[in-house]
Order: C-alpha cells, then sequence, then structure tokens
C-alpha cells in the first residue's frame, strides 16, 4: 500500500489496497421470523434436498453462509430459494469463458488481494455458473465450469443509497437495519451497479472500525489509491467524520438546509467513493460473508 490504508491513512483519502420490504430493524439474523415460517421454510428445503436438483450437500444450513462443498459434475441447474444467493468458491485459478461451452477467454483467479475468491452466481446452465468478478472493470462477469468450483450460500444482501445516504441490511430479503452512511463526493461518486463483498481486510486504524469490507467495486474516478491502482470501494469506519454522518432525526444528505424530520436518518457526501459507518454499525455486518451481494443505487448526479 502507497500513501495509506483504507479510506485514509495519511491524507484520509481512500486507499483500500490489503486487503423493499420494511420491518422494525433488528440484530443480522434475529429478525424475529414467527416460528411457524421458519418451520415452512426448512420444510421446503427438505423436499428440495429429498427430490433434487439438490441446493447444497445435506448437513449445510441454506440460511445461513455454508461451507464449501465441491459441486460434482451433475449438470443440473441448481435452484435456490428466494432472498438466497448461491456463491462459488474457488481454491485455484479455473478457466473463464465468455460463454458456455465456448472457448476460454482468461482465468478467473482463485485469490485477489490474498483472499480467497468467493463470487455471487448470476446465472446457470446445465454444468456451467456466471459469476460476477472482483477485478475491473465494475460489473464484469465470466462462466466457469460448475466442476472447477465449490458452493456455499448467503441469506444477505447489502443496499447502499448513494442519494439518501443510508446503508441496508437484508436478510432472506427482509430488513434488518437502515443506518446512515458516509458516501462518495460529486467529485468521487460511490459508484453504481452490482458488486459483491469480495473480503474482509484487517483494519489499519481506530478510525477505520474492527475491520473493513472490501468491495468488488472500483471508484471512476481515482486510480490512486495504492501501490496495485485499484481503487476499490470499501466499507469502514467514519474516519473522523462522524458528526457530519449523523444520526437519527437530523438533515439528511438531500434535505434543505435547516430542515429537520422526525426519524430522517442523516448522511453525507464525504469520502472519496467508500461507504463510510458509526463503527457499531460496522460492526453488524461481520455476520455478512465474502460473495454476499452489494447493490449501489441512485448515484449522485454529477
Amino acid at each position: 500500500m502507497a500513501t495509506g490504508g483504507v479510506d485514509g491513512m495519511g491524507d484520509a483519502e481512500e486507499t483500500v489496497g490489503t486487503g423493499a420490504r420494511r420491518r422494525e430493524p433488528a440484530e443480522p439474523g434475529r429478525n424475529g421470523r414467527p416460528a411457524a415460517a421458519v418451520a415452512l421454510l426448512a420444510a421446503g428445503i427438505s423436499v428440495l434436498l429429498a427430490v433434487g436438483p439438490l441446493l447444497l450437500r445435506p448437513g449445510s444450513h441454506p440460511r445461513r453462509p455454508g461451507r464449501a462443498t465441491p459441486t460434482g459434475t451433475a449438470p443440473n441447474v441448481l435452484r435456490v430459494p428466494p432472498g438466497i444467493t448461491l456463491i462459488a468458491t474457488l481454491e485455484r485459478d479455473v478457466p473463464r469463458y465468455a460463454e458456455p461451452d465456448g472457448a476460454a477467454v482468461g482465468i478467473v483467479p482463485g485469490r485477489w488481494r490474498d483472499a480467497a475468491a468467493a463470487l455471487p452466481v448470476i446465472d446457470q446452465r446445465p454444468g456451467w455458473l456466471r459469476v460476477r468478478l472482483a477485478q475491473r472493470p465494475n460489473g464484469s462477469t465470466g462462466w466457469v465450469r460448475r466442476s472447477d468450483v465449490g458452493l456455499t450460500t448467503s441469506p444477505y444482501r447489502i443496499e447502499i443509497d448513494a442519494r439518501s445516504a443510508r446503508l441496508r441490511l437484508y436478510d432472506d430479503d427482509a430488513e434488518v437495519m437502515d443506518v446512515p452512511a458516509g458516501v462518495g463526493t460529486l467529485e468521487h461518486p460511490t459508484p453504481r451497479g452490482n458488486y459483491f463483498v469480495a473480503l474482509f481486510a484487517p483494519s489499519p486504524g481506530p478510525g477505520f472500525g474492527d475491520v473493513v469490507l472490501v468491495t468488488s467495486a472500483h471508484s471512476p474516478r481515482a486510480t490512486d489509491y495504492d501501490a496495485t491502482l485499484e481503487a476499490s470501494v470499501a466499507i469502514l469506519g467514519p474516519l473522523g467524520t462522524d458528526a457530519q454522518i449523523g444520526v437519527d432525526a437530523q438533515i439528511g444528505v438531500d434535505a434543505q438546509p435547516g430542515a429537520v424530520a422526525p426519524g430522517l436518518r442523516a448522511g453525507a457526501r464525504v469520502s472519496r467513493g467508500c461507504v463510510r459507518l458509526h463503527p457499531a454499525d460496522l460492526r453488524r455486518l461481520r455476520a455478512v460473508p465474502p460473495g454476499t451481494p452489494v447493490d449501489i443505487i441512485a448515484e449522485a448526479e454529477v
């Protein structure tokens, strides 16, 4: 890493290199779903496991991140319940294809920034999986053979609203967290698109919070965050911008000056593309596994 760590070691710039339905907010994984609903879901999963095509091998839990398991060579198209994301896990570099049964056009790295690849599956064909990639350009995808990867799942999804400056966490499509966030400025916007949590990086210092979630998004403007020129967008601590990020019932990012609306969560455009959270809110994302979708919406107008 050149000038710092993540979103501002040194000059307080983002330098990531190391590494709806609305319900009452609750802790991730503890959103109070009725026991009957849980039992119904479990029954449905049992039927899937019994009659196929298989979601996961017996013993894995479809509602929480499962262990990576070999997929074998069966040509079945995997079925997953709504709210669950299928994730391909890699133990090595594997061939990347532009389309199923075509010629290989490159490789999908088995590791990125020294972390094992965990890539959300966005499409399937018999024996093939289309996955999102962590490398530039933003939105890159590729096809891999199902037999080349392991599989796991995530029930979570992160949504970042770059206009209202909020971060929301969903568990099985139920909103379990909605908090104010610091997002990119007009000069360095947080890029709109569909991404994922690529890895968890160690915190470079107190201002970054306990952990840093590095996403597959890359800054559309900056390329000088570190020696790799990746300029990755990360979810991290406030880096001294706590007051600007704000709390409930304060001015929102698009509110008129002086306006205060009860229950409105404030936010701010304070970063070079990364997403800053209060430390307590950042800690609530620890349960989210790599490969979890991160959707960035309503990009600020520039």
